[in-house]
């Protein structure tokens, strides 16, 4: 039979929803993994949020009137 018409199997092999070695490979894995990965995502991100403070303390700070524009005025 071709195996895309095949009919689905049940797999014998049981999986854990919580495996034995979780704290001891598990953990530490994720730390290693995220250690690796964080100096090639985490900069655009604070790039990003630096520039969109900036950009709405600018916005704030061109909202206001310049005091010094009607200081003449009665």
């Amino acid at each position: 039979m071709h195996p895309i018409c095949s009919e689905p199997t049940i797999n014998t092999a049981p999986q854990r929803a919580f495996p034995k070695n979780y704290f001891t490979k598990g953990i530490p894995n994720t730390w290693r993994r995220f250690r690796s990965q964080v100096f090639r995502v985490a900069p655009p991100f604070v790039l990003a949020y630096v520039v969109y403070t900036w950009g709405n303390e600018e916005f704030e700070r061109l909202k206001r009137k310049n005091a010094a524009d009607f200081e003449n005025d009665e």
